[in-house]
């Protein structure tokens, strides 16, 4: 994983925690058609829930672009530590529940 300087702000995962206890968090996210998620990082595995899908880009802190498509219903699991921001690029609202797993 890139090393960040101390001076790199990082935003939070989503917009809104909807529940959290010891052993799990879970993140609201919604974004409208060109909304754009703050750079982040993701300190715990998680499991992204597309509850409206959205055609998306995932750009890392290196400047990677990756196509992220996520259909309505579909459930993605990723490790820890990527570094990135989430752009929607399609014409649809993008909404989902992203659950960390601590």
């Amino acid at each position: 994983m890139t090393e960040l300087s101390a001076d790199l702000e990082l935003g939070p995962v989503g917009q809104e925690i909807v529940f959290e206890n010891d052993r799990v968090r879970v993140w609201h996210i919604r974004l409208a058609p060109g909304e754009r998620q703050p750079l982040h990082r993701h300190d715990h595995p998680y499991l992204v829930v597309a509850i409206e899908g959205a055609k998306n880009v995932v750009q890392t802190i290196d400047g990677t672009t990756i196509d992220a498509d996520e259909p309505t219903g579909g459930v993605v699991y990723r490790d820890p530590g990527a570094v990135h921001m989430l752009t929607n690029v399609g014409d649809t609202t993008y909404l989902a529940r992203l659950v960390e797993l601590k």
